[in-house]
């Protein structure tokens, strides 16, 4: 395997290891919302952005005012738009439904990123998505079948929102890559500050409608330390890992893997994510679950591998990576 699609392939799975995290955050915050979470993550987020963009002025001075709209774009979509839409789903369908229909972003996004200039045969793709496709199905068969309580109108409502999550993230994986493709010589680093800046003035413009709709709990609990350091520590390691880390790893994966790779191996979060929710409720994964992991694990190397098999003809014509 290429060293370019190498570091690609670790590249997207540590991003989808740090966007998995925050599956384990609501068991470990407390007494605190989602949404007090969310704001402090993006605060922070923010301060280390700002440093990021200021420790590299040279490239701080070349960006152009395109370069900052289409990044907080980016930041809107993919991280306001889709938290929101996320939130919203799970208060109206409940914690089961929306992350089931998430996890089928890889799919959706494989599909999507095969229609473009890095193609492969469908013949070849076909089998990873079924297997993936055939994972996501066993990893959540017992949630969705599971009875609920929750009226159909806001279960309804709760699928409309995750809809709407799945085509956000798949437009910022399909809109950031092509944004790159444009600014070869952009830092992943600096990209990542200016997408980070822009989401977290957009998520600091949110918070008078959170108030509003009571959705924080800061203003009834407070903030001393012995009730908020778990959100705060939470928010530190989302931050780091979560925002900055997963951002920059996206970035440095989406400038060398197809698009149709790339969203394969988000299946990765997935399992990621099942893993430490097993380990949170303390229990083994049921036949379904672990056969819907060992599904997605073969799929993603057998995506992989049909990738890689369609390089290999190119790097034998003396054809070139895509640029660092």
């Amino acid at each position: 395997m290429g060293k370019q699609l190498m570091l690609g392939v670790v590249a997207a799975i540590f991003a989808a290891f740090a966007w998995s995290l925050g599956f384990i955050a609501p068991y470990v915050i407390g007494p605190y919302s989602i949404y007090d979470l969310a704001v402090c993550r993006f605060l922070i987020s923010g301060v280390f952005a700002l440093g990021i963009l200021l420790a590299a002025p040279s490239q701080l001075r070349g960006l152009t005012a395109m370069d900052w709209l289409v990044a907080a774009w980016l930041g809107l979509i993919g991280y306001v738009g889709y938290f929101l839409t996320i939130a919203a789903a799970v208060i109206y369908a409940g914690p089961v439904i929306p992350p089931a229909f998430v996890a089928t972003v890889p799919v959706v996004l494989a599909i999507i990123g095969n229609f473009g200039p890095d193609r492969i045969s469908w013949r070849s793709l076909a089998p990873p998505l079924a297997l993936a496709l055939a994972g996501l199905l066993l990893v959540n068969a017992e949630g969705l079948t599971h009875p609920s309580d929750t009226p159909l109108g806001h279960t309804l409502l709760g699928i409309v929102f995750s809809i709407a999550a799945v085509a956000l993230w798949t437009l910022f994986g399909i809109s950031n890559q092509a944004a790159l493709r444009k600014r070869p010589h952009m830092g992943a680093l600096t990209w990542t500050g200016l997408m980070m800046v822009g989401g977290t003035f957009e998520v600091v413009a949110f918070i008078p409608l959170g108030l509003s709709l009571d959705l924080f709990h800061v203003p009834r609990i407070g903030l001393a330390w012995a009730t908020a350091a778990p959100l705060f520590m939470s928010a530190l390691a989302l931050a780091i890992l979560g925002s900055i880390g997963a951002s920059w790893a996206w970035s440095i994966a989406t400038r060398r893997l197809p698009i149709g790779l790339a969203g394969q191996l988000i299946v990765t979060e997935t399992i990621f994510a099942t893993t430490f929710g097993l380990i949170a409720r303390q229990r083994w994964p049921s036949v379904s679950e672990a056969c819907g992991i060992t599904l997605l694990l073969v799929g993603v190397i057998a995506a992989v591998g049909a990738f890689h098999r369609a390089q290999q003809p190119t790097a034998k014509l003396g054809g070139k990576q895509q640029p660092a």
